[in-house]
């Protein structure tokens, strides 16, 4: 099961990874921006999971896709929760 976890600041924006679970068009206007990227490495034949905030590192690599878009969102998660 997937975690959907929305922080809002004192101004009243709202913070999530987007999930189409949750009708967030009901919140307001929407400003989207990536956190992140999940690619294939021909090379080393895994995929990899990039963090906007760090787009020329490899966070996290593993065979499985849904592996890593597991790890991604765990991780991102934890960043909205701090």
């Amino acid at each position: 099961m997937n975690e959907h976890i929305i922080t809002f600041g004192t101004g009243g924006t709202a913070r999530c990874l987007w999930t189409e679970a949750v009708p967030l068009q009901e919140l307001g206007r929407l400003d989207l921006q990536r956190a992140g990227t999940v690619e294939f490495n021909h090379t080393a034949q895994v995929w990899e999971v990039r963090l906007a905030s760090d787009p020329d590192a490899v966070a996290f690599a593993h065979p499985s896709r849904e592996t890593c878009l597991n790890w991604e969102r765990k991780t991102l998660n934890a960043l909205l929760e701090m």
